[in-house]
Formats: structure tokens, sequence, C-alpha cells
């Protein structure tokens, strides 16, 4: 049963979790999270495409490469990116301290970092920090270690859920934070996912590499790619499953129940982007290949003009086509439908009459699906996103000072 709920990364046997204020985010609020499993976990992870990525992205990489994790620590208020081999440095002190606070290796630690781009972390503050967290971990302290995660985000994003696996019950659950800078792949997001599945590493990775590319590769705020981004997963087994070593239909199973995870948490980060009032669904049908409908689907999620309309419950049919025109695949207007909720406002080639008062309704409700069928083959894709309002561009006005 998926649960949109407060258990979060300690749903699963085994783990701990827990978050405190440190005192490096401005606002005073909690800013550091660590969770920890008490039997070694194999682990997994997908990470920022960007050029410039943090020095936490480059420590964890190496630790998903070892194959094996006993805990995450992150911070929030800084990025740690843009800092040189000083935020290499600390990166790796993040680890080595909690290290020493739970009896485990540096390289079993995996290190998370958001916030504002070219500060260094404080360290004086991050190791009394990290200190206090260790200490806190408990079994229900996803919701605080969830907190502390956050900037930008009006809450922080959680779920969880409960399979069977040869006969034994499966938990899997999740903790992230993702609000602006949101265009994958992937994007100023950080998704944490504990679960107690006996399964092989390389597995494991196949799984969520897999997943991520239709659930936090398929959601946009604004169009940028941060900096940050991870999606990290842990196994520590002791659900006592029989383990996960083929593609058989118990790899199957876990890889639905991950793909629901991911896309719970996915919606959450796009219904909560920076400033947001509307949900965007961009469900595009009839295309040749999923990439050229996911193309499509970006290229009107990414629209600074569709977003706006929407936020004005303007239905400006024209700007939706416009950013279908341009997305740069094979695309025949006389052959294109696009329709708003269940409404048609485009009909092959031209404007199409409708009932004004319906599409009213529909452009004033918080949830708006847009729906384009490209007539020209099977395929399809759904983009998630978000309008683009007045608050937006307070936040980002603001974000630094």
């Amino acid at each position: 049963m998926f649960r949109e709920n407060n258990a979060g990364v300690t749903f699963a046997k085994g783990f701990t979790a827990a978050g405190v204020k440190a005192g490096i985010k401005k606002s005073g609020k909690a800013d550091i999270a660590v969770i920890y499993t008490e039997k070694a976990a194999v682990v997994a992870g997908t990470f920022t495409q960007n050029a410039v990525a943090a020095a936490p992205v480059h420590v964890s990489k190496a630790v998903v490469k070892s194959g094996t994790a006993f805990a995450i620590v992150a911070n929030a208020g800084c990025a740690n990116a843009c800092t040189g081999q000083q935020g290499m440095d600390d990166a790796n002190q993040m680890a080595a301290i909690t290290a020493q606070e739970l009896g485990v290796k540096p390289d079993d630690v995996i290190v998370a970092s958001t916030g504002v781009i070219g500060v260094n972390l404080p360290m004086d503050k991050m190791e009394p920090g990290i200190k206090a967290a260790v200490k806190e971990l408990n079994a229900n302290g996803s919701v605080a270690a969830g907190n502390a995660i956050i900037t930008t985000d009006t809450k922080s994003k959680a779920c969880s859920l409960e399979i069977e696996i040869s006969g034994k019950k499966v938990r899997l659950g999740a903790i992230a934070k993702g609000s602006g800078m949101i265009q994958p792949n992937m994007a100023t997001m950080l998704c944490f996912i504990t679960t107690d599945v006996a399964i092989n590493q390389k597995l494991l990775q196949k799984a969520l590499s897999e997943v991520v590319e239709t659930s936090f590769n398929m959601i946009s705020v604004d169009g940028d790619m941060s900096t940050n981004d991870m999606v990290v997963v842990m196994a520590n087994g002791m659900a006592a499953n029989v383990a996960i070593t083929t593609e058989n239909d118990d790899y199957k199973i876990f890889c639905d129940a991950l793909d629901k995870i991911c896309t719970g948490i996915s919606q959450e980060i796009a219904k909560d982007g920076e400033g947001a009032t509307k949900f965007l669904t961009i469900k595009v049908t009839g295309s040749p290949s999923f990439a050229d409908a996911k193309t499509v689907a970006m290229s009107v999620a990414k629209s600074p003009l569709v977003k706006t309309a929407f936020f004005g419950q303007d239905a400006n049919w024209g700007r939706v086509i416009c950013a279908v025109g341009y997305a740069g695949v094979q695309m025949i207007p006389e052959q294109t439908v696009v329709k708003f909720g269940d409404i048609t406002v485009f009909d092959k080639g031209m404007g199409a009459a409708f009932d004004q008062t319906a599409l009213r309704d529909v452009m004033e409700a918080h949830d708006i699906t847009i729906s384009i069928d490209m007539g020209l083959g099977d395929e399809e894709a759904t983009v998630w996103s978000c309008d683009l309002s007045y608050e937006y561009v307070k936040i980002n006005g603001e974000y630094h000072t």
C-alpha cells in the first residue's frame, strides 16, 4: 500500500534518522540530517549531469561505486559547490565526522548538500551539528530529517510503500527536497530512499537508473539544472526475502514499487515548485518515440509564456502549440490536437470551438492536464510541471541575499 505519510526513511526495518539545527540556515531552522542503517546496505545512486558538480556529488559517487553504505549525512543552507579543494576537504570531513560517530568507515557515508553556490561550509557548525544528529537518531526521525534538507520548499516530501516479495513483507520509504532550479537531468533536488529488500547492488542500480528516467527526469519547474542533485537508495536486506539476483518476477515487483515511490515524490516536487499555484501535467501521445514525446512535453513545460498563461488562468492555447512547434522534433499541425482538461482547444491546424465557461472552470482548477496528440505514432510521455508566478521571481530575486 502506497502512503504519503510521515514514516519516510524509517519505515523500512533497521533504519533510523534525525534532523537538527546547526545554525547553517539563516532562518535558524533545522539544517543537518543523518540517516543510518544498523546493517550494511547495498547502495545505488543517480546524480546531476551538470558539468559543474558540487563536492558532495563527487564524494557520494565514489561511495556508490564502492557498492555499500551505512549512512547519509546531508545539510541545507550551503551547497558546497564551486568551492575548490576546500570544498572537497569539507565534504570528506562531513563523511569522516559522521563515520567516527557511528563507528563505520568514511567511505560508507553518502554526503549531500543543498543551498547557495560558491559558499564554503561552516565546519565549526557542521561538526557539532552532525554529532548532535547522530545522538538523536531514532525510528521516528524521518520527519525531522526531511525538514532539515529543505530550502525554498514549503514542505518536505515523504512517502512509504509496503509490498510482498517471496512471502516476506518488504518496505520502502523516502524523503526529498526540491522546489526551484528544477529541470532534470536531474534537478535541485535530493531524494533519499531506504528499503529492507534483499537485492544485489547491480540490480538495485539498474532499477534506480531506469525508474529515474520516467520519474525524476520528467519534471520541470524552471528549466535550470542544479549542481547538487542526487537520488540515493540504500537496501539493507533486513526483510529477509529471497535475495533478488536476477531480473525475475520479484525484481519486477520491486521495480514497480520503486517507480511508485519515485513518481509520487516527483509529482510532489512539481506541485511544490517555487511560488506555484498550479500543478500541470503535460501528456504527449501519438509520437514516433518516447524521446520525441518527452521533448515536446518538456518544451511546453519549460515555456515561460505557457507557464505565465496558466498562472493568469488565461487559456492561451497559442502559446502551447507554439512550444510544440519549436520543440525540434517532427510535428505536423494538421495532425495535432491539443486539449486543456477534456476540452479540445486546437484541432488539426486551427483553433477549435469550445465552451468558454467550461474552459474557465478548467483553468481555475489547481490540477490541470494539457494533452497533446501528435498523430504520428504510438509512443507517449508525461511531464509534470507548474506555473510561473510573481512569487517565483520574488523568491529567486532575494535568494542569495
